[in-house]
């Protein structure tokens, strides 16, 4: 405050005591006049990671400790109480109660042209449900997250557009889409290290919306044993809401040791079963939230690897050198490939991940886990940098972060719309049976579609040392007008998986994105 009151008097004198009387009328309602900018958060996040990291006290009142989770969810905030109603903005939000898994609060305040101010959890925000419970005694207890509101499918009512609730978890939706996958701030070690870090969003600054504005800021601060971080999220929403993320991630040096894998822009899905993985027991012919990572690589490549569910952890990854994307997608939409009138996996969506500016060198790494039902994630994508940087000093990454429906991301020539594992009517051996795979894998797109049925595609396989491909072939498919392919591989060792690479060429040039898939290890 110091620096405010400092300014103020260097000014003419009745211009000083105006500021005066405005700056004690911010302090006594809890508003503090201090700029808050990616530059302000970079500065609390540089200086907690010259400090000892010191957890967050997840302490209940025993009350409320005790809450089972249907419980936890009878405890609502009440929409009449939405920031930002009362003044008609074009954004709202709405806060999360703390209970059961949230145990660790999260501050949150808002900014404003006339400074930033604390948001205090108060009892009366609340609808408490069927529970008895009495939390006037509660004090202030903090946030479990919370969740932005806007006219995304109706001017009549205001939809849940993103949320930001669980260490650094967030999703968001486009028009008519339905909440699937979720992204993060940052992974530590999903993979590589002695067991996953989950680093927190532990502050907040919303950013008061203006009257007629199409776009939400909010700043957050990230802490965890061996990282911190500053962020900015602009949010524009739309038919795709586009999330713009500014990161500056320090690296905690100390007794915590390194960190084995940094995962950048990280998503988190969930993938159960397939058209390349059905399920005998479950009338729903698929059921998944994302069915394939895609990656653009930065020497000009578009990669498809179909999702699965393995039987025990399986990573993989795609070193490139600044890449122009990466995203966990749902690219079928067609409600009759899930059946399914509850979760209505049709209308998930993609989460599409683009740099802005050059990444370096790296690689996208999937990590796939067995998961016995659809109320688990399994999938985990993300960025992983060829260097860490030193600790105290930032790591700056920025990138879109596009929440895509029917129309979303897609390679420029053609792209894999199915594939299909299994053999139709065959006359083979038991043994071929046993040792052989086959697959079946359609393809659409601009660079297939005015070619003849006749015209002279064929499919480049190649495998890695335990697999042979037997058999492989293209033709069009006169039901769709697509193009189909097949393959037949035989299996040298059945305990070790096969990777594939396919892709279609016509007249020496590749028509299609490259095809790339593990056959899982038996």
């Amino acid at each position: 405050m110091q620096a405010v009151f400092s300014s103020f008097f260097s000014r003419p004198h009745r211009v000083g005591l105006r500021a005066v009387a405005l700056c004690a009328a911010l302090m006594a309602s809890g508003v503090h006049a201090q700029t808050v900018d990616l530059d302000h958060i970079t500065q609390l996040a540089k200086q907690r990671a010259a400090q000892p990291y010191s957890a967050a006290d997840g302490r209940l009142p025993p009350a409320l400790a005790a809450l089972n989770y249907d419980q936890v969810r009878d405890i609502r905030w009440r929409p009449d109480r939405a920031l930002w109603r009362a003044e008609q903005l074009p954004f709202e939000a709405m806060f999360f109660h703390l209970g059961l898994y949230q145990r660790e609060p999260v501050l949150i305040n808002e900014v404003s042209p006339q400074g930033t101010r604390h948001i205090p959890y108060r009892t009366a925000d609340f609808d408490y449900g069927k529970n008895k419970v009495q939390p006037q005694s509660w004090g202030d207890l903090g946030f479990a997250g919370f969740r932005l509101h806007y006219h995304l499918n109706s001017p009549a009512y205001k939809d849940e557009l993103v949320v930001f609730q669980g260490a650094s978890y967030f999703r968001a939706l486009g028009a008519g889409q339905q909440y699937g996958l979720s992204a993060r701030g940052l992974a530590i070690d999903t993979v590589g290290g002695k067991g996953e870090e989950f680093p927190r969003f532990t502050e907040f600054w919303l950013v008061r919306p203006q009257p007629g504005d199409t776009q939400a800021t909010v700043y957050a601060l990230m802490d965890s044993p061996r990282a911190t971080g500053a962020y900015r999220f602009d949010i524009q929403p739309g038919p795709q809401t586009v999330t713009t993320v500014r990161a500056r991630i320090f690296v905690r040096g100390g007794s915590a040791g390194p960190i084995k894998t940094l995962g950048i822009a990280p998503l988190t899905s969930m993938f159960l079963s397939g058209e390349n993985q059905p399920r005998k027991d479950d009338f729903r012919p698929e059921v998944h939230d994302s069915d394939g990572l895609m990656v653009a690589t930065g020497e000009g490549e578009w990669l498809w690897r179909p999702l699965q569910n393995p039987r025990q952890v399986l990573v993989t990854s795609f070193a490139t050198t600044n890449p122009k994307g990466f995203g966990l997608m749902q690219r079928d939409r067609q409600w009759s490939s899930y059946e399914d009138v509850e979760a209505r996996y049709e209308r998930r969506p993609s989460a599409w991940v683009r740099p802005l500016h050059h990444w370096g060198p790296g690689r996208v790494e999937l990590v796939q886990l067995p998961t016995p039902d659809e109320t688990h994630d399994n999938v985990v994508a993300y960025w992983v940098p060829q260097q860490l940087p030193a600790p105290g000093t930032p790591l700056e990454v920025s990138y879109e972060l596009a929440w895509q429906g029917d129309e979303q991301q897609r390679p420029p020539s053609a792209w894999a719309t199915q594939s299909r594992k299994g053999v139709g009517y065959t006359q083979q051996s038991a043994e071929a049976l046993r040792t052989q795979v086959q697959y079946v894998v359609d393809f659409t797109g601009p660079a297939l579609h005015d070619l003849k049925a006749d015209a002279p595609v064929k499919a480049v396989v190649t495998s890695d040392a335990n697999g042979r491909v037997l058999e492989s072939g293209v033709y069009r498919n006169p039901a769709t007008g697509q193009w189909r392919m097949t393959l037949r591989m035989e299996r040298l060792r059945k305990d070790q998986p096969i990777e594939l690479r396919a892709f279609l060429q016509h007249l020496q040039h590749a028509v299609s994105e490259t095809w790339t898939h593990v056959i899982l290890p038996e």
